[in-house]
């Protein structure tokens, strides 16, 4: 079967979303200019305002493409688990559910690195813009709070507040580690260079956010070493020569 080939206007619509996708996953939202993306998609200012009006609605619109699937597989795989289980599902399981289609689209792309979808998703949980922060807030909320649910049932003994608090940070510590690595590279590290599989490398980052997870509400022991790393702190400050004395006594 021969390849549809695509028309020009959309030619340009996805040279304009790719090079939007690699910039702002190498520089993040605000570092990007809209220069450096028509200049990368090699075409001019004007097809940005023809096709999509401006910077925010181009990334609006790469957002919409890259995250819409994501989201609907995650709903119809939580879905699915959630039948198959006997009870409320433990947190490894729902962490595995948010992360599995991520690394399963990772696996669908055509070989770009410049496109790699792990490192997309993990630029925009781990990008501090107000305009994706605003848009994953908006569009992100039906999921998160279906999720947050269901890790509230794997959690009852920890406040509500506690649980939103540690799903969050959840995403935003596997999304941080995948955000500058490369699957493959993230894989060779994990298996010591040996072949490995997704579950492997899922189960290992699974398991280090899962111990947080299900740490103490207090931890009384790590307060106390940490007043001490504190103080310390402090005493050296104290004692420290300013640099500017230094130079003054030579």
């Amino acid at each position: 079967m021969v390849a549809k080939k695509l028309s020009a206007p959309n030619v340009t619509k996805t040279r304009l979303l790719d090079a939007t996708e690699a910039l702002f996953i190498k520089y993040g939202y605000d570092a990007v200019l809209l220069r450096q993306i028509t200049e990368r998609a090699q075409v001019n200012l004007a097809a940005v305002n023809y096709h999509f009006g401006d910077k925010d609605s181009l990334m609006t619109a790469l957002l919409m493409q890259r995250l819409g699937p994501l989201n609907e597989q995650r709903l119809e795989l939580l879905a699915k688990c959630e039948a198959q289980a006997d009870g409320p599902l433990d947190c490894e399981t729902l962490l595995g559910v948010l992360f599995a289609p991520a690394m399963g689209l990772e696996r669908s792309g055509d070989g770009d690195e410049s496109r790699s979808f792990i490192r997309f998703l993990g630029r925009v949980y781990s990008d501090t813009s107000p305009f994706i922060q605003e848009y994953l807030k908006a569009h992100y909320q039906p999921v998160f709070e279906r999720f947050f649910n269901a890790f509230a049932l794997a959690l009852p003994d920890l406040p509500r507040n506690e649980v939103g608090l540690r799903l969050q940070f959840a995403l935003k510590a596997i999304s941080g580690v995948i955000a500058g690595t490369e699957l493959r590279f993230l894989m060779q590290a994990m298996s010591l260079g040996r072949p490995a599989t997704d579950a492997e490398v899922m189960t290992k980052l699974i398991s280090l956010v899962s111990a947080a997870i299900h740490a103490p509400l207090q931890d009384h022991k790590a307060e106390l070493a940490l007043e001490r790393v504190l103080q310390t702190q402090r005493s050296i400050r104290q004692h420290a020569v300013p640099v500017t004395t230094k130079l003054a006594g030579k």
